[in-house]
């Protein structure tokens, strides 16, 4: 590694060996040298299967045979394939898939072609489409309220967590034989029961108040209402919800005895809209996942715990889909 002489790539190898030999793991020897661990583990898995013979180069394999030059055609048949089903028996298709189909083309030509496309075999994505005639206008509502809510007026975002469970799960520290230490929890855990959560959004403070229920019914959001506007009695609400049916009887008689509040409903598959969606996935991430409960009670207490900390720190979620807004104003103008 001293010699003048040696080539760099021959000391980086070097380094990587004598670094592993003094007990330094894999992502430690990567950020020291300033390599990627995959580096760290090729050379130091060649050492330990060959020696120092294991440090050197391999031999390359030769330029492609002229059946393999691929063209721009090759491209679009892989294109003009991915537009048909898999073959019977298979959900997707896949590298190897493809280059069994078309015969001629590599799955390693493939890859490199769908990369470069920015095709994710793999990847999947579900999205959920209002077919709501009016779904601009409601959106447009709702989202009139976050941009410019009424002077003087509270905005609130609610909605329900139903059924979140008490799962207790064995968790530890996994010590392996390159030293490192990872966390982790063990496949296996025992249900102890299921709570009901009531958030409500402040819009523009970020603020949340909670409230646990055993049950998702009428009974418990008027309940989990009532606790949020008795602060706010002689102040104008605003309260964004979704379509449930128990937010939204024939005959609403707690609106009739709460003439300050009003309801403003998201447009039907576009719950999306509610901004204290956003909220739940924050805490089902930072309180929930990964953890370990042995009773609702429990649960309960992380949220309320994890509540207190947020609102510590709570700031308004900054909304950016003001064009649908724009564009609903321009259209009441035009047409009063």
């Amino acid at each position: 590694m001293r010699a003048p002489t040696t080539e760099q790539r021959h000391v980086l190898r070097a380094r990587i060996v004598l670094l592993a030999c003094e007990g330094h793991s894999t992502r430690a020897i990567a950020r020291e040298l300033g390599v990627m661990p995959r580096t760290v583990s090729l050379w130091r898995i060649r050492f330990a299967e060959e020696g120092l013979d294991g440090l050197s180069d391999r031999p390359r394999p030769g330029g492609r045979a002229s059946s393999a030059k691929y063209t721009a055609s090759s491209g679009q048949r892989i294109l003009a394939l991915l537009d048909e089903l898999p073959p019977a028996g298979y959900a997707r298709w896949t590298g190897k898939l493809l280059a069994a189909s078309l015969g001629d083309i590599s799955d390693q030509y493939i890859w490199r072609f769908l990369r470069a496309q920015k095709i994710d075999l793999d990847g999947r994505k579900s999205w959920c489409v209002s077919h709501d005639p009016e779904f601009v206008a409601k959106s447009a509502e709702i989202v009139g309220l976050y941009l410019n809510p009424p002077e003087g007026a509270l905005v609130l975002s609610v909605d329900e967590k139903p059924s979140i469970q008490a799962l207790e799960r064995a968790q530890g520290y996994l010590k392996l034989a390159n030293g490192r230490t990872l966390t982790g929890r063990s496949h296996d855990y025992t249900r102890h029961g299921t709570t009901t959560l009531f958030a409500a959004l402040d819009v523009a403070t970020g603020q949340v108040k909670a409230g646990h229920y055993n049950r998702r019914r009428r009974i418990e959001f008027l309940d989990f209402m009532n606790r949020v506007v008795a602060d706010y009695r002689d102040r104008e609400i605003h309260v964004v919800l979704d379509n449930l049916k128990t937010h939204k009887p024939k005959r609403d008689l707690w609106l009739a005895r709460h003439p300050n509040v009003k309801f403003h409903f998201t447009p039907p598959h576009a719950s999306w809209i509610n901004q204290v969606e956003i909220w739940f996935s924050i805490l089902s991430r930072s309180a929930l996942q990964g953890a370990s409960f042995t009773s609702p009670q429990q649960v309960r207490s992380q949220i309320d715990q994890f509540i207190a900390s947020y609102n510590e720190r709570a700031k308004s979620f900054a909304w950016t889909a003001a064009k649908v807004y724009q564009k609903h104003l321009r259209t009441r103008v035009s047409h009063p």
